[in-house]
């Protein structure tokens, strides 16, 4: 089987640096701009046409990361639940633009969903209703669109929750993220299971990670080695997958993005 091969996540600021990592490998990239409110709100085309003349001559896979500050998509309220789904249209909007063929957006579920989500035998069933009326629009855009969505962990202390949640919104544009970062610090301060676990939960439900290492204790971004995700049963573990998931490094220090390709390349875990 042929080693994976890295992408990155990058900003306006930091794609000019990485463009020629980018292109020797025709590497797979998500821009992060475009989940500012700030930015949506104002002229967004003019930077996602920078982005594009950056861009010129990549032909690896495109995408970004969704609006998520300050909202959950399963929220009780309607008039949130509106403005929710006004803010991952818009975020489709620049995919579209840019003609991105995944979004991520964030899961719902909380560590204090882990403990009481099932006090009452209807809140699952409430939780993905709530979604559903959240999404619907979204969903429907991102179908007409082509671009897929993709739900990634954040709090999640079961990582099968956010796979059912994806399964039960019934679209083919929808799939789900990993972030072996949050899955680790779900895994050592709240007592999830390995981030290993959590690609094979997903199964080929999963279509995306977001590659970066912590010590378990916060959401460091840390390149990989710096931290102490096993990274050798990470990867066995993407190996099973049929789904050819975008390996996208999401570090909080973008010059560190090929520092950390070259320890994974140094494991033999990918390029």
């Amino acid at each position: 089987m042929s080693t994976p091969v890295l992408g990155a996540a990058l900003s306006i600021k930091s794609i000019p640096v990485h463009r020629d990592w980018l292109l020797e490998r025709q590497r797979d990239l998500e821009i992060q701009d475009f989940f500012r409110a700030d930015l949506l709100d104002s002229d967004w085309r003019a930077t996602a046409g920078e982005i594009k003349q950056m861009l010129t001559g990549h032909t690896g896979r495109l995408g970004i990361h969704g609006p998520f500050w300050g909202f959950k998509i399963d929220s009780h309220d309607p008039l949130i639940r509106q403005a929710v789904t006004k803010r991952l249209l818009q975020g489709l909007d620049a995919a579209e633009f840019l003609g991105a063929t995944q979004m991520v957006i964030h899961s719902p579920f909380t560590t204090w969903d882990h403990n009481n989500l099932d006090l009452y035998p209807e809140n699952r069933g409430n939780l993905v209703e709530r979604v559903k009326a959240t999404l619907a629009e979204v969903i429907a855009r991102a179908e007409k669109t082509g671009c897929e969505i993709v739900i990634e962990n954040i709090e999640d202390k079961d990582p099968r929750d956010r796979v059912r949640l994806a399964k039960a919104l019934e679209s083919s544009k929808v799939r789900v993220s990993l972030d072996t970062g949050h899955a680790n610090y779900a895994h050592v301060s709240t007592g999830a299971p390995p981030v290993d676990y959590y690609v094979d939960a997903a199964g080929d439900m999963l279509t995306h990670v977001h590659l970066q290492d912590t010590d378990g204790f916060a959401d460091r971004h840390w390149a990989p080695g710096e931290g102490n995700i096993r990274w050798a049963a990470v990867f066995r573990a993407l190996g099973r997958l049929t789904s050819n998931p975008r390996l996208i490094l999401e570090l909080r220090n973008h010059d560190d993005v090929r520092a950390g390709a070259a320890h994974l390349a140094a494991l033999g875990l990918a390029e």
